[in-house]
């Protein structure tokens, strides 16, 4: 489905750069291109492949995980770009592309953090409720030891003398 997207996108693209004229710059792009033809081709080749590969796996996380697990972990691939393209392009290392990087990380932090608090807080209430079970309530407790919620309080004074309190 993914793909119809981008087909239609490249559709308009293509379709814009007749309509502008700008397709006979990507003749003389071609030309100036040190490696020649073939290799242009190739690496145009391989981007749209690699954008295919890359948006295809969103949308994967997006189905398995949730679309807010995809955003963070596109959002921390942002700064891999700039220091990869320092080494590998010769590229500058800009004041605004550090500061670009410092908050791409800073918002994978803060998603990291802010599921370590809604964990922490499943446990404590987890931990909570097991300590507010009444002791010795067999309507309360499973036969292996674990805690259930009791809501109902004990009226029956059968089930009463069993152990649990009466109300």
């Amino acid at each position: 489905m993914q793909i119809y997207t981008n087909v239609v996108a490249s559709a308009v693209a293509a379709a814009a750069m007749l309509a502008t004229g700008e397709w006979g710059a990507v003749r003389g792009e071609v030309a100036r291109y040190r490696s020649g033809t073939a290799r242009y081709a190739a690496t145009l080749l391989g981007i749209a492949v690699a954008w295919q590969a890359a948006t295809l796996g969103m949308v994967r996380l997006i189905t398995r995980a949730s679309s807010l697990f995809a955003n963070v972990t596109s959002t921390l691939g942002l700064p891999l770009v700039p220091i990869l393209a320092v080494p590998l392009f010769g590229d500058r290392m800009t004041g605004i592309k550090v500061v670009a990087m410092l908050m791409a990380v800073w918002g994978f932090l803060s998603y990291v953090y802010q599921h370590y608090l809604d964990d922490r807080r499943v446990q404590d209430d987890a931990r909570e409720k097991e300590s507010s079970a009444p002791a010795g309530c067999k309507l309360c407790s499973r036969e292996d030891g674990k805690p259930v919620d009791c809501a109902m309080p004990i009226r029956d004074s059968a089930v009463a003398e069993q152990g649990a309190p009466r109300v």
